[in-house]
């Protein structure tokens, strides 16, 4: 963003609203934006005494997979930001250490950190595709919202595998009470 036309007047004011390609690695582990997506940008820049505030939000696409069922998710972000950015020589420059403040770069100011910083802070690192998805089955794997109510594995006990062929049993039949009880399944 060129500063030219906002001026170090305090009190100038310029609006932005802008649409640029999201830039790669907008992301965390299981969810991100995608490289070249449109993230749309709607800014007030004032110019105060120490430099110049940015303020307003931005929208932006995301995907990824749900943690708990991997199931693939697609959803927009709608943050607010609001950042001061210290014009070279300020006090506010002087007073805080290099990383506490954003700097303007002669008479440009780069959008793009603050926008990242924004964006990868505000993605959740277990996103789920809804709040009551109930995972895999951690037996079969699969989806337990597309699985019956009653879904259920059998268990063999393998302390009684020994026993249950010398008593000429199944031992995968056998249930972890005795050899030659009913078996018993588990509900997930």
């Amino acid at each position: 963003m060129d500063l030219r036309e906002l001026g170090r007047r305090a009190g100038s004011l310029h609006e932005l609203d802008r649409t640029a390609p999201a830039p790669e690695n907008w992301r965390v582990e299981l969810i991100g934006v995608p490289a070249g997506a449109d993230v749309h940008l709607r800014l007030r820049l004032e110019s105060v005494m120490e430099g110049v505030l940015v303020s307003g939000d931005l929208d932006v696409p995301v995907t990824g997979s749900c943690a708990r069922c991997l199931e693939p998710i697609e959803d927009t972000l709608s943050l607010d930001v609001q950042e001061l950015y210290a014009y070279e020589g300020s006090t506010t420059e002087a007073t805080s250490e290099e990383d506490e403040v954003r700097r303007i770069e002669g008479d440009h100011l780069d959008l793009e950190p603050l926008a990242r910083d924004t964006v990868v802070l505000a993605l959740p690192l277990a996103p789920v595709c809804s709040e009551d998805c109930a995972g895999l089955c951690v037996d079969c794997g699969q989806r337990l919202d597309d699985l019956p109510a009653d879904h259920a594995h059998e268990i063999v006990d393998a302390r009684w595998a020994g026993l249950a062929a010398k008593l000429g049993t199944d031992p995968s039949t056998s249930s972890p009470g005795a050899p030659g009880e009913s078996p018993t399944t588990e509900e997930n």
